[in-house]
């Protein structure tokens, strides 16, 4: 079995447990841009999407309403695979400036082009025939089209004891990909116990479900290396201080953005989120005391990272050493005042470019890491590396 038939069969088991919901919106334009209410929603305008050539749905630009409405009705199955008692949630990918998501008329989501997806569980508990009727505002950015990018409804197991077919399905995705790079040889072990699985002849999820245990068991030993190597995974909402919006509005997607994760963090009490950016940290003190004690908190029990140390995310490139040094002595300053510590990590994810004498800054500011999107953004000398270390700190003149 090639990697290409491991894929197909990872493949067909999330397909055990997602349905694609993409093409079934309904949509209509509203006619302006007041407070959104359910109540004025006119079932009567809509029609069906049109999706473009990259699936998206997509209306025009200059803060435009949309309505996309659909009615979920949950099957006893997908493919023979019984989904009842699982936890259903819908994941939602939008491109809007304001975005709300009501079901069955109340609202239970908000976002922006930052926060702009959405895993919304709709039951923790499905059962067949449950009818959840879903309404989604989205409000176009002033700069760009709006759009509706991605839409599937996803059943999984609560349960880690009792794994769902999606659940292996990515454990086996992770399983081959690393040993496709790193360990090749051991890819036929994979293929010879996949081959086992009743992919095409289960007749319930039970069957199916004991058989991707038994194959979990014979696999775990293959997976031993990947556990030597432990990733901490951290939430983090990039946000510009200063873009194509008013500074009113950076404030505003600040505040939607920090008590969404805030809420996030009720539902799971392991998520983990980072910041930048102290400017909008101090504007939070000064104006949201509700919110600012809800942070200090998490920060304290360690479930909020301060990232960057700088006031904000500047440009390093335009700018002098100086400049650079007093991003740092202020940023670092106000967290040491507020949270009785620093932050350790150099936070640059939209910068383009960096100077050479960065690493030197960096250091001497108390900085340990450095995390940014933009090394491979590079046309002209491609950086070899995603993640590294460097042992060796070059010190150079300005």
């Amino acid at each position: 079995m090639a990697p290409n038939d491991i894929a197909s069969i990872i493949e067909k088991l999330q397909s055990f447990v997602t349905i694609q919901t993409q093409a079934k919106w309904q949509f209509y334009l509203g006619d302006g841009v007041g407070e959104i209410d359910y109540e004025a929603f006119e079932p009567e305008q809509l029609q069906a999407v049109q999706l473009n050539e990259n699936n998206y749905g997509i209306f025009p630009k200059g803060g435009k309403l949309a309505w996309f409405y659909q009615k979920f009705v949950i099957p006893h199955d997908i493919n023979q695979y019984e989904i009842e008692g699982l936890h259903c949630r819908l994941n939602l990918t939008w491109w809007a400036g304001s975005a709300s998501v009501f079901v069955n008329g109340k609202l239970v989501c908000e976002g922006d082009l930052f926060d702009s997806s959405t895993r919304l569980s709709l039951s923790p508990n499905v059962q067949p025939d449950d009818v959840f009727e879903v309404a989604i505002t989205l409000i176009s950015p002033s700069h760009d089209i709006g759009a509706l990018m991605k839409s599937q409804l996803i059943f999984e197991s609560d349960d880690f004891a009792q794994p769902d077919a999606g659940f292996v399905a990515t454990e086996l995705q992770i399983l081959s990909q690393y040993l496709e790079k790193y360990q090749p040889e051991l890819l036929p072990q994979v293929a010879t116990a996949l081959q086992t699985l009743p992919i095409e002849t289960f007749q319930n999820r039970a069957e199916l479900d004991q058989a991707l245990a038994i194959v979990r068991e014979q696999l775990i030993p293959l997976a031993a290396p990947i556990k030597t190597r432990q990733f901490h995974v951290m939430g983090h909402a990039h946000l510009d201080m200063a873009w194509l919006w008013t500074t009113d509005e950076t404030w505003e997607v600040g505040q939607r953005t920090f008590s969404s994760v805030l809420n996030l963090q009720k539902e799971f009490p392991k998520l983990t989120f980072g910041h930048s950016t102290p400017a909008l940290y101090e504007w939070i003190e000064n104006n949201r005391p509700d919110l600012w004690a809800k942070i200090t908190e998490a920060v304290t029990k360690n479930n909020w990272e301060l990232l960057g140390g700088m006031w904000v995310e500047p440009d390093v490139n335009l700018v002098s050493g100086e400049s650079l040094i007093r991003q740092f002595l202020y940023g670092q300053q106000y967290f040491l005042e507020k949270f009785g510590k620093i932050a350790p990590i150099a936070w640059l994810p939209d910068t383009f470019g960096f100077p050479q004498q960065l690493p030197q800054i960096c250091k001497l500011c108390g900085i340990e890491a450095f995390g940014t999107g933009k090394l491979h953004w590079n046309d002209t000398k491609p950086f070899p590396h995603g993640l590294f270390k460097c042992d060796r700190l070059i010190r150079q003149n300005f």
